[in-house]
């Protein structure tokens, strides 16, 4: 894997403010969700925190593979990481935490994924080949 590729799309995902992450499930209905951190966590390895909603999560109960997609409209540069979850770590929980309210009153936990890189490609929104990054 690209470390060099994988220190720019982490700058860029600063940069930006977020990342977008698509996860699918059992049955391979995707769903996108908006995450606002990413920082690198070991050499192949990302770490993504976000108050991520009742989708993402319950995706990833039935698989672990994701795709991270950190990118500049201003610039139309960007990268694509694909991986897989190797933990869920709880960051934060709501005060008042109400099991049976959280899908009214949305997302009631901060967690980090571990996402382990497998390959970096290029993303753009013109034209692109999906090139390694």
């Amino acid at each position: 894997m690209n470390r060099e590729a994988l220190e720019a799309a982490v700058a860029l995902a600063g940069q930006a403010g977020h990342a977008f992450v698509a996860t699918a499930d059992s049955q391979r209905l995707p769903h996108l969700a908006v995450a606002g951190a990413v920082s690198i966590e070991a050499a192949d390895q990302v770490g993504v925190t976000e108050w991520f909603c009742p989708g993402t999560m319950a995706n990833l109960e039935d698989n672990r593979r994701v795709a991270l997609v950190i990118w500049d409209p201003e610039t139309d540069r960007g990268y694509q990481l694909l991986g897989w979850v190797t933990e869920v770590k709880e960051q934060a929980v709501i005060d008042g935490y109400v099991p049976e309210a959280s899908e009214q009153a949305g997302p009631q936990v901060e967690r980090e994924l571990a996402i382990r890189v497998g390959e970096i490609l290029r993303f753009r929104q013109g034209p692109h080949s999906d090139e390694p990054g």
